[in-house]
């Protein structure tokens, strides 16, 4: 017996487009890229039995969320926790402003490090993963669907595979892609990391034109 959950991060938004920190104080709607992608994503995902959809609070997921209960009849059920980070003084900063990538705010000299007026990666996986081990006590042998945020899809991935969260900095992760995590026993793995096969060629050219991080 084994639950099994699909994580998907949230469609594009403009931020992401031009590459603008998109914390979770930033409440930012998709774009046009990312109102396909959740359409793609309903679409590919309308075969899987899904017991219950989860998203974090935040428009760009919520709508994404939306769009894959949807084809299952469900109710999308809000949960806070999925919410992104928290980027205190950095939120909504343009990369060219800081000279360097966000996440290299968060993981300095191979540590974990806190931002001002924000959270920490070891707070997101601490929240984050309350969640998600309540979710094994609730439920066992079903789909599940969380929508969620970059930061926090990794946490998960990083708890899922015993990896500190320091080495986020490893993994890239594109907007509207699926990540699967199965977890069943004393035993957790994961399944499938960052699909989005789904997409047209000519959607994937169009979301490759900026960073996959914040």
């Amino acid at each position: 017996m084994a639950l099994k959950i699909i994580l998907v991060r949230h469609g594009e938004t403009d931020w992401n487009r031009v590459k603008r920190v998109q914390g979770g104080s930033s409440n930012t709607p998709l774009n046009d890229i990312g109102r396909q992608q959740a359409k793609g994503l309903s679409a590919i995902l309308a075969k899987e039995k899904i017991r219950a959809v989860y998203s974090s609070p935040l428009e760009r997921a919520a709508i994404t969320a939306e769009c894959i209960a949807n084809m299952h009849n469900l109710e999308v059920q809000i949960e806070p926790s999925l919410r992104e980070i928290e980027a205190g003084k950095l939120e909504g900063m343009l990369s060219s402003e800081l000279g360097k990538r966000f996440s290299e705010f968060l993981i300095q000299d191979g540590k974990v490090t806190n931002i001002a007026g924000g959270e920490s990666l070891n707070d997101v996986q601490e929240r984050c993963w309350d969640f998600v081990g309540g979710l094994i006590s609730q439920y066992d042998d079903c789909t599940l669907i969380l929508v969620s945020h970059y930061f926090v899809i990794l946490s998960i991935i990083c708890t899922i595979l015993d990896m500190p969260v320091s080495q986020v900095n490893r993994f890239r992760m594109d907007t509207g892609s699926i990540s699967i995590i199965t977890l069943g026993g004393d035993s957790s793995w994961l399944q499938l990391f960052n699909d989005t096969s789904y997409m047209s060629d000519e959607l994937c050219k169009a979301c490759s034109s900026y960073p996959r991080s914040l």
